[in-house]
């Protein structure tokens, strides 16, 4: 049959009537944005329209469609409609599929592809056009596709046409951000009855999503079947999950005459196929539906739309360097996007399960993936393009700087980019694999190893979803072996009691494993649970972890998670794929992994360190020698000869944390401390200031020199400390530091007692009454300037008077003294002249 080529054979479908202003502009513009509403027919009808342009001459026509499934139902409608295969005018190109020939003119390609066709040839010779479709899901693929063709249009392709397609994106915005017109499409759109709940209903139901969707969903789809006599249900949920839980509700609440169908992009294509066709006639159908239906496809027959209202997406987390599925409220524009799925063959409506108020606090779109995304593919492709810094494109939103570094340092440890951020061979052939960097790492380092069908397997397996499912839905306890299910992929090992296998998502895994297996070159040794511990690294390097205690290890970043330890034997080193990412994270999936391994593979990353520290617990220096990657130890031993002054200040530091005050004074070092103060206190510009503060803040200069050799404090408590003070003071400085500011004075008795200098303002020289007699005048220190507060003692070493005046004290204030206590120690001397009387250490009746 001839090719549909004239504006006027082409289906009467809304977009038709913005045609020929859309030719028009691409007559004369290099870039154009188009504006058309949910089922326009733009993703059918635009590639056939740009057919006869001249600018195309013989050039391909590329259509960029974010899903595998929307690629293929694209190329069939156009081949239908041109009345030919698909493969010969209209052809596409996903991953594990191409269907083209050498007629083909107009190529269904999904964002990777796009991705792989520009490195491979940035002037996309034989290329006319690419098309950007739905582009407002604003896909990390599509914003890095659009960027590198913007680039290569500057550079090297001013003739290259790119087209911007978009049902709600703001394309006034775009087209701004382009720099190019604008062509809207006012589309015709069938009336779509829209339903809320009630705000009573919307409490009722409960507040987490899953809790909200099992209680509404099945009544929303009765209700949907009762009220509106004839047509199809599309149902949106946010992922697989809640699709298997309403399913297990509906299948015995259903008519007889209606089919259930659920479509997402993990089926096959036969049963993605059986969801999107007509129901038999005098049949219905009810399709449970993620994000997948909201764009792109048209479900034959539907009337009648309910929306769940939440969205499954993708979030990193800079912090964590973790990516997990969240489940969030649907944006504005996803749910207009989902309510025209009602409208497009005729009269619609939609139940929305959410209230009107609620509708108000919904966010306008979903922020773009490139802001919430790990980084790493993308920043490998901008090595490999040549884009150093990431400005140097044109982005809507540019990549975050903090995703990016993380990115970057993430590409280092899987060796595909050098230091300066150039990829390296190895970095080139894993972008060229088109997996993400991690796995592609995986697969190509496993053949390295000779464990190339084993890596091809754990990397379809991680890949995936996880093939184990838990028996009850309320199940929470995981089980993370990673070599269990690579056994199960073989068929070894029976089913794990809790869990059940899913068929479904094994065979999807089977098929992925096979499809990379053919890609290699070289033998592949079949899969083995041997090596799953080490490839598991390979793909983590960031995530390798340490056992710290029975059910938790350590991350190689510090990081601390919950583990089943006992599950694996209590090993020591495990390598985590999946990992929970919460304010009590657990490992998801993890395999075991042997020091010596850890060793060989990842000798590059690996610090060998020594450490010369203060331990608090034993009051002690630990000097030893570690081998560690990141948080992890893997091998630790004494230091045999550690640098003495690094261990000198290692002890240094700890005293200074302690404080002066805590050192371990002698008595006779504290006491020649007290009278330094004190002369410095007397005079202070030729006395050393020994305050706690001043000797906290020089312990450096006075202290640190004689800690050479010392290792604990009780070595520090052998310290002579007087002398450590002491040798600060010139030889001069010594003899004057005994007589201005003597340790003792000898009194009349012949005793020495030593001066009390605590208090610098006033030292004290504490002596029993009866050895001063005959000691008229207080004594004085300070050069004769300062006379010591005598404290007059009892026989009972108690004070009795203090003062600084010993001759008043004789004349007056001994006779009240003596009046007081002579009848108490009738056995000492109490003279009517304590001047005249013969000072005495003892009684009367041993007067020494």
């Amino acid at each position: 049959m001839a090719h549909v080529t004239s504006l006027d054979l082409l289906p009467d479908l809304p977009v038709k009537e913005a045609l020929p202003r859309l030719l028009s502009a691409l007559a004369t513009d290099a870039r154009v944005v188009l504006e058309a509403p949910p089922g326009a027919g733009k993703t059918t009808l635009v590639p056939l329209a740009l057919l006869e342009t001249a600018w195309r001459k013989d050039g391909k026509i590329i259509l960029l469609e974010p899903r595998r499934l929307a690629a293929r139902a694209a190329a069939q409608r156009m081949s239908d409609l041109l009345g030919e295969e698909v493969g010969q005018t209209v052809g596409y190109w996903i991953r594990m599929e191409h269907v083209a020939s050498p007629k083909t003119k107009i190529e269904v390609v999904t964002e990777g592809i796009l991705t792989r066709l520009l490195q491979s040839d940035p002037a996309l010779e034989g290329i006319a056009a690419i098309i950007f479709d739905e582009f407002h899901e604003r896909s990390l693929q599509a914003d890095m596709g659009l960027a590198l063709a913007l680039d290569a249009q500057a550079v090297l392709r001013p003739d290259l046409r790119l087209l911007v397609m978009s049902a709600t994106l703001d394309a006034t915005q775009v087209g701004n951000w382009l720099e190019a017109p604008v062509i809207r499409s006012e589309g015709r759109q069938y009336p779509v009855e829209t339903h809320y709940l009630s705000q009573a209903e919307v409490a009722a139901a409960g507040t987490k999503p899953v809790e909200r969707l099992l209680n509404l969903v099945p009544k929303a789809i009765k209700r949907a079947l009762t009220q509106v006599p004839d047509g199809d249900a599309l149902v949106f949920l946010p992922g697989m999950g809640e699709i298997r839980r309403v399913a297990a509700q509906l299948e015995e609440r259903l008519p007889d005459q209606v089919d259930l169908h659920v479509l997402h992009g993990d089926l096959n294509l036969s049963q993605q196929v059986a969801a999107i066709a007509p129901a038999p006639r005098g049949r219905r159908k009810v399709v449970l539906a993620t994000s997948i239906a909201e764009t792109s496809l048209t479900i034959e027959g539907v009337k009648m739309v309910i929306d769940g209202g939440y969205a499954r997406v993708p979030k990193f987390v800079p912090r964590t360097g973790l990516t997990t599925l969240v489940t969030i409220p649907v944006s504005k524009a996803a749910a207009d996007q989902r309510r025209g799925r009602a409208g497009r063959l005729g009269p619609g409506v939609c139940f929305r399960l959410w209230s009107q108020v609620d509708h108000l606090h919904l966010p306008d779109r979903q922020a773009p993936e490139i802001s919430e995304a790990d980084l790493s593919g993308l920043a490998l492709e901008l090595s490999i393009w040549g884009a150093r810094e990431v400005n140097s494109l044109k982005w809507l939103d540019t990549p975050p700087a903090p995703a990016m570094a993380l990115a970057r340092d993430l590409l280092l440890r899987l060796e595909a980019i050098d230091s300066q951020g150039n990829p390296t061979g190895h970095g080139n052939a894993l972008a060229a694999l088109g997996l993400s960097p991690r796995f592609g790492h995986l697969v190509m380092r496993g053949q390295e190893l000779g464990a190339g069908g084993t890596a091809c397997a754990l990397a379809a397996l991680l890949s995936d979803r996880d093939m184990l499912k838990p028996v009850q839905i309320s199940w929470s306890t995981p089980l993370p072996d990673i070599a269990l299910r690579l056994e199960l992929l073989q068929g070894k090992r029976p089913q794990t009691p809790g869990f059940t296998l899913d068929e479904n998502t094994l065979r999807r895994i089977r098929e992925q494993a096979n499809n990379l297996k053919q890609r290699l070159r070289g033998k592949t040794i079949p899969v083995s649970d041997d090596a799953a511990g080490l490839l598991t690294a390979l793909a983590y390097p960031d995530r390798l972890a340490q056992r710290e205690a029975s059910g938790r290890v350590r991350l190689v970043s510090g990081q601390r998670a919950a583990l089943p330890t006992e599950l694996f034997g209590e090993a020591e080193f495990y390598a985590v794929a999946h990992l929970e990412a919460s304010d009590r994270p657990r490992v998801l999936l993890a395999a075991t992994i042997t020091k010596a391994e850890i060793l060989e593979h990842f000798a590059h990353q690996l610090e060998r360190a020594q450490e010369i520290r203060w331990d608090s617990t034993t009051d002690r220096i630990i000097a030893r020698q570690f081998t560690r990657l990141g948080a992890l130890t893997l091998e630790e031993a004494p230091l045999p000869n550690p640098d003495q002054e690094q261990m000198a200040q290692a002890l240094l530091q700890a005293l200074q944390e302690k404080g002066v005050s805590r050192l371990p004074w002698s008595e006779e070092a504290l006491r020649t401390r007290q009278r330094l103060a004190f002369l410095h206190h007397l005079q202070p510009d030729q006395w050393p200031d020994v305050s706690d503060a001043t000797l906290t803040a020089s312990l450096e200069e006075w202290l640190l020199p004689h800690l050479l050799g010392v290792r604990s404090l009780e070595q520090v408590a052998r310290l002579d400390f007087k002398e450590i003070l002491l040798a600060h003071l010139a030889w001069e400085q010594r003899q004057e530091l005994d007589r201005l500011a003597p340790s003792h004075l000898e009194v009349p008795s012949g005793s020495r007692i030593a001066v009390d200098y605590s208090d610098v303002e006033a030292p004290v020289l504490a002596v029993r009454l009866q050895e001063v007699f005959g000691l008229l005048d207080t004594p004085r220190i300070g050069g004769g300037k300062i006379p010591l507060l005598m404290h007059l003692l009892s026989p009972a070493s108690r004070p009795v008077q203090v003062t600084r005046d010993l001759r008043s004290f004789w004349s007056t204030g001994y006779f009240e003294v003596r009046k007081d206590l002579r009848g108490r120690y009738p056995k000492h001397h109490w003279p009517d002249d304590p001047l005249s009387a013969p000072p005495t250490r003892g009684t009367k009746k041993r007067p020494m």
